[in-house]
Order: C-alpha cells, then sequence, then structure tokens
C-alpha cells in the first residue's frame, strides 16, 4: 500500500466482545496502528490479547464498534482481499501438516488469481529459511518453523501482521532472531505489526506497547511510560519494578532472592 496515506492503517474503534455464556471479554477498546509500527500487545494470561488480535483479524466479529482497514470498515472487503493487506499468524501453528516448507510458503498465493511479483524463492531467502525448502514443516525446530509461516505471510503481501505470541516456546537466541527479522522486514517491506506476548523484559525492547487488564486498554505509548510499578501490578498482579542501567537500559526487577 502507498505510505501517501497518513492516517491508521488499522483501527479499533470502541470495540466490545462477548462470548457466549462466558460474558464481556473485551470492554470499549479503542487503537490504531500506523504504517512501519510494531506494537508490543501486553498482558497477563487471559487478559483478552488473542480476542483482541482475532477481532482486528476479522475471525471474530466485535459486538459493539467497529474495525476499520485503510479507512474502510473491515467487514466491508471480500476474504481474499483483505488477506492481501492483513494476515493472522496463530499462536498454535499445526505441527504435524504433512507439507514442506516450500509448499507452505506458497499457500500465500491463495488470495491471487494472477501471481504477484515476489516469489516462494524470494520469501524464503528473505526470512532465512531457503535451504530448508524440501524439509518437512514438523522437522523444523520451532524458530524455523515460525520463518516458513512468516515466508508465507510475506508472499501473501500483507502490510499487517498479528501475531499471537509467536515467541512462545522459543529458546531466547530464536526469541532475539525473530524479533530481528521483523524489524529488518519493517524497514525493508514496510510492515507494521501487533504482537501479543506476556514477557515484560521482551516487552522493554519495544518502542511502543499497549497493556490489557481483563480486556481494557490499561495504557498505550512508550514501554518506560506504560509499563510502571503501579501499571504491572494492576496488569500482572505482582510487586515488580521497570528500572533504567546508567546506560540507558531498562529492566524488570523485584524484591528478594530466588
Amino acid at each position: 500500500m502507498s505510505s501517501v496515506f497518513n492516517g491508521p492503517i488499522l483501527e479499533l474503534a470502541n470495540i466490545s466482545f462477548n462470548y457466549q455464556g462466558n460474558g464481556r471479554i473485551v470492554h470499549d477498546l479503542s487503537c490504531s496502528v500506523h504504517e512501519r509500527e510494531i506494537i508490543g500487545l501486553l498482558g497477563a494470561n487471559g487478559s483478552g490479547k488473542s480476542t483482541i488480535l482475532k477481532i482486528a483479524a476479522g475471525m471474530l466479529r466485535p459486538s459493539e464498534g467497529e474495525v476499520i482497514l485503510w479507512n474502510k470498515p473491515l467487514r466491508g472487503y471480500r476474504n481474499r482481499d483483505r488477506a492481501k493487506l492483513l494476515c493472522y499468524f496463530p499462536q498454535h501453528l499445526d505441527v504435524h501438516a504433512p507439507f514442506t516448507v516450500r509448499e507452505i510458503v506458497g499457500m500465500g498465493l491463495y488470495p491471487y488469481e494472477i501471481p504477484p511479483a515476489m516469489t516462494v524463492d524470494d520469501a524464503m531467502d528473505m526470512v532465512g529459511v531457503a535451504d530448508k525448502a524440501n524439509a518437512f514443516v514438523a522437522n523444523l525446530s520451532g524458530g524455523e518453523r515460525r520463518r516458513g509461516f512468516l515466508a508465507m505471510t510475506l508472499l501473501q503481501g500483507a502490510g499487517i501482521l498479528l501475531l499471537d505470541e509467536p515467541l512462545a516456546n522459543l529458546d531466547i537466541k530464536y526469541q532475539i532472531e525473530f524479533l530481528k527479522l521483523l524489524r529488518s522486514l519493517k524497514e525493508t517491506r514496510g510492515l507494521s505489526v501487533v504482537m501479543a506476548l506476556h514477557d515484560i523484559n521482551l516487552a522493554l525492547q519495544f518502542e511502543k506497547v499497549m497493556l490489557i487488564k481483563d480486556g481494557r486498554v490499561r495504557g498505550l505509548g512508550r514501554p518506560v511510560e506504560v509499563l510502571t510499578g503501579g501499571a504491572l501490578k494492576e496488569a500482572f498482579d505482582v510487586d515488580i519494578e521497570v528500572r533504567q542501567t546508567g546506560s540507558g537500559n531498562t529492566y524488570v526487577s523485584f524484591e528478594g532472592k530466588v
């Protein structure tokens, strides 16, 4: 999409959502995503992060409010057209699918009748899995598997990625590599990313975070402004502080020794 547009490319406007029989999960939530923006969606388990991402992806319809994609209601897009603009990345990937990396990546072409300029090989090269092209997804490491699915979304062409805890169960090496890859794609491909996570130390590495508590926005902005002791106590029910080193790096601290 063209960067001439200056407004938010994805907007959740006064969104509420009820699961039948479970009451209200999301409460009058509003937020927006701009081009080349990576937002960490932070909150305790059960706070509503996954539900918010599914609403933004069009997988769940809000009980109240509207999701706006490129200045148009999300419900007004055909599925194929929406898929070219926005992609949802689930927390649990189907590792038992009998497909090779090349086949998984090629699935990103499904919205197109005329293939885009990017090829399957281009997408695999971009995320560093070209050497795994003929390997079965089930035989990959967690980090490689996520890179393969990310290559599929790049081929799909979506400029907005909604990622539901993509760093879960990854070693720290693969967490760092995945974050570096997203930042690189933000600069080179203009991607915008909303990523759910619950690790506060990782959230401190983001330029922008949204802190969720019981389906409500507790704070939105720079981590050092949002992740205060009081806000973290409210969101996670634990006494912790975010502190800075002399060099300006931030870290989480709690009283006592383990």
